[in-house]
């Protein structure tokens, strides 16, 4: 009995300790999301001061804005358990997209407004979709692997993304075109998500996240690679003298 006892004791105390970690692995993943929701900022004050979209795409805000929005829906009560925090999350960083594609939308030129628009009203209506038909899911465990995958899936599209960038710095050895505190935020967002969800025993939260996390590192060896290479380039003579 008394084995037991002290048994039953260690397992509470790795409990309560797994739970702290976890805890504060998705406090600091909050902090660092907002970090990302916050970054098209000098984009949009360039936008603005314009009164031009110019040559910026639009998409990026609206594959933001679906991501968020199932990954707001899974880390409800209704979906998923232990993840009220995602919710919440989520739910500003909805906020900030949508925010982002109307200024996007007031901006933009005639067809790219139209675009926009009927993106936009597929976005609300697919999600209002993916509401109804999950809630008419009686078994709570098929409900939880249907928004789950499809949350999943948002979140590895949106992490692929900057495999264009990638490309792009890799042929113009150049990273001009992929901030450092956007990829900073990538990777630091991520790695505290995927440590949640292992903490959390969720598959659709660090699997996704676990592949953020690796394009993330890669991203930041690419820009302290290519940096550092055009810091090298830029010391040496602009004028050679053959004389």
């Amino acid at each position: 009995m008394q084995l037991e006892s002290q048994k039953r004791k260690q397992m509470c105390f790795y409990s309560n300790k797994f739970g702290t970690i976890r805890d504060l692995c998705v406090w600091r993943g909050n902090i660092f999301a907002f970090g990302l929701f916050v970054s098209p900022m000098p984009t949009f004050r360039r936008i603005i001061r314009n009164q031009s979209t110019e040559q910026f795409s639009g998409l990026p805000y609206i594959y933001a804005l679906l991501n968020c929005l199932l990954c707001m829906w899974y880390g409800t009560p209704l979906i998923s358990s232990d993840n009220v925090l995602v919710t919440t999350v989520n739910s500003i960083g909805a906020v900030f997209q949508l925010i982002y594609t109307i200024l996007f939308i007031v901006y933009a030129e005639k067809v790219k407004k139209l675009r926009m628009l009927g993106l936009l009203l597929a976005v609300f209506v697919l999600f209002a979709i993916v509401v109804a038909g999950s809630l008419q899911m009686i078994d709570h465990t098929m409900r939880w692997i249907f928004v789950g995958s499809l949350s999943g899936a948002s979140l590895v599209s949106m992490f692929a993304s900057p495999l264009f960038i990638i490309n792009l710095v890799i042929r113009t050895k150049s990273v001009e075109f992929m901030p450092f505190y956007l990829s900073l935020s990538t990777f630091l967002m991520s790695s505290c998500f995927f440590l949640y969800g292992l903490f959390n025993y969720d598959p659709f939260i660090y699997v996704p996240n676990g592949m953020g996390t690796i394009l993330g590192i890669v991203q930041l060896v690419l820009y302290f690679y290519y940096s550092n290479r055009s810091r090298e380039d830029s010391r040496e003579p602009l004028i050679v003298s053959y004389g």
